[in-house]
């Protein structure tokens, strides 16, 4: 067995562990592999071996890959910083977008979606941890933003994004997915059905706390370069 096969192999029976552990649906939770700075042929090779959702950073890597990949039925989703000026191209080759953390940038995908393509779904990026460093929408400004994006056509919201500064113990990792899950709970929007939070480190705790989307790059296709 290849490498990428194995570890795929293993990550999907953690995060399948994991949602027997939290008592979740089986299934209820989807590996993104995140393929950033990989060759095409890793990405062939977790293909073959049965992943589907593929997330990249960065756009003009991202737009290569697709037309080297083109005949293979991957579903890409964005999940990097966006500018401005990336909007019109991540509109019109990407099925997913996990990181709108301002509205310009919403209105821009909603306005270039092309009519011919379903619409775009997006998650809004929340600073869970506050982090200066960090982009992100602050956890206070979630429902005002949500209001003026669900009026948007060409977009689906779908739910959220979190990346919270790291936590040494399971339960300081469970803090903030809890209350991130529990803030847009509390709206009762049930089409807010995706929480794209947790990777390798804080799996077990995210997927306790809500996650729907695991993303993983590192532990299934080795150290970036």
């Amino acid at each position: 067995m290849n490498r990428i096969t194995e570890n795929l192999r293993r990550i999907n029976s953690d995060i399948r562990s994991a949602e027997s552990h939290s008592k979740r649906e089986a299934n209820s939770v989807q590996l993104l592999a995140v393929s950033k700075t990989k060759p095409s042929s890793d990405i062939i090779e977790a293909y073959q071996a049965g992943q589907r959702h593929f997330g990249e950073n960065y756009l003009q890597e991202a737009l290569t890959k697709q037309k080297e990949l083109s005949h293979y039925q991957i579903i890409w989703h964005f999940i990097g910083p966006i500018q401005s000026n990336k909007t019109k191209q991540i509109a019109e080759n990407f099925s997913w977008v996990h990181s709108v953390d301002r509205l310009k940038i919403a209105q821009r995908l909603s306005n270039q979606r092309p009519d011919s393509l379903p619409p775009l779904n997006i998650c809004l990026q929340v600073n869970i941890s506050q982090e200066e460093s960090k982009a992100g929408i602050k956890l206070t400004e979630l429902a005002s933003m949500i209001k003026q994006i669900e009026q948007l056509p060409g977009i689906k919201l779908r739910g959220v994004m979190a990346i919270p500064e790291p936590a040494q113990g399971y339960e300081q990792q469970r803090q903030p997915y809890r209350l991130l899950h529990q803030t847009i709970k509390a709206l009762k929007k049930p089409e807010l059905d995706t929480f794209s939070f947790g990777m390798t480190r804080d799996l077990k705790a995210a997927i306790i706390e809500g996650a729907t989307i695991i993303r993983i790059g590192t532990a299934l296709f080795g150290t970036r370069t």
